[in-house]
């Protein structure tokens, strides 16, 4: 077991933040020539592929144990829906779009760390998450339910994604994160492909597509996602899921820049002001969290001068 560091573990989470949209953004730039399920089965086999030999190098215990591994799984079976969701969602929607209405959740994981696990949640994290949320409502276009059905799908990421987060904090301490999401990428390979196999014609899963994609745009897609959420795993290991919820506002400026760069997706005034009022929320946090770090503990001495 390891003490908690909330500085170390924000950091962590903010080169998540950077990440994650990255590797978004490749997948909807895939989305229109592969499907979904070629997509996923490609970030879970880069994942078992990139991690696998990094655990057998460093000598990493592999998770055994019947708790651990049906964590593991039930976490695995979480990763997969949201980021079959998210693809989808990424078909239709814009990039900001999609991770803004998505962003209900950390505020559900705020919660979720209170009721489920018991984690502090004091009235500085909470209004935090409260203004954080609020700009996260500003940055969602007005128009968003003209789109159909695909909008709601951010949400099923959000809930999915809330249980993944949890059962991650769950065994972060004890079960290494290079070993944990190795054992993750293979589980998902497991279940998507002899399914793929046995349905080669059906649409979800289909991987026709997959020759015509560029080996770089393939390996980037399963290397950034995996490095992501390895960084995310990692920031569970060193902070409560309460603190790092604010965080996590951050992803949607980040990807908002990279939606613009990319498919020239610029917010309007709402949604830029959404996104102020995001970064000013993550900032607070991340300020407040480092100085209460280098405060003297209960019984504990105060630093030397």
């Amino acid at each position: 077991m390891q003490a908690d560091r909330p500085f170390l573990g924000m950091l962590l989470m903010v080169g998540f933040c950077i990440l994650a949209p990255m590797g978004d953004a490749i997948a909807k730039l895939l989305g229109s020539v592969m499907s979904v399920g070629a997509m996923v089965m490609i970030r879970f086999g880069a994942q078992a592929l990139f991690l696998f030999p990094l655990a057998l190098l460093f000598r990493l215990p592999i998770p055994v144990g019947r708790r651990v591994l049906s964590l593991i799984a039930v976490r695995t079976v979480l990763h997969i829906a949201g980021i079959a969701m998210m693809f989808s969602a990424l078909k239709y929607l814009p990039l900001a779009d999609a991770l803004a209405i998505a962003f209900v959740m950390p505020f559900l994981m705020l919660l979720a760390g209170w009721l489920f696990l018991g984690e502090e949640v004091g009235p500085h994290r909470l209004s935090a998450c409260a203004v954080g949320f609020v700009g996260t409502l500003l940055v969602i276009q007005p128009n968003f339910a003209a789109v159909g059905w695909p909008a709601l799908l951010p949400l099923g990421v959000a809930v999915t994604f809330v249980g993944f987060m949890l059962v991650t904090r769950m065994m972060a301490k004890d079960v290494d994160p290079i070993s944990m999401q190795a054992v993750s990428g293979a589980m998902a390979l497991a279940v998507l492909g002899p399914v793929a196999i046995i349905f080669p014609d059906w649409p979800p899963l289909s991987l026709d597509g997959v020759g015509g994609v560029g080996l770089g745009m393939v390996l980037a897609l399963g290397l950034i996602g995996t490095l992501a959420h390895l960084l995310m795993t990692w920031s569970l290991r060193f902070a409560p899921s309460a603190t790092l919820a604010p965080m996590q506002y951050l992803e949607i400026p980040f990807g908002t820049l990279i939606g613009w760069l990319i498919f020239r997706d610029l917010p309007n005034g709402p949604a830029a002001l959404g996104i102020s009022v995001t970064i000013g929320a993550g900032l607070y946090i991340i300020a407040r969290e480092r100085h209460l770090s280098r405060q003297p503990q209960p019984g504990q001495a105060p630093p030397a001068a």
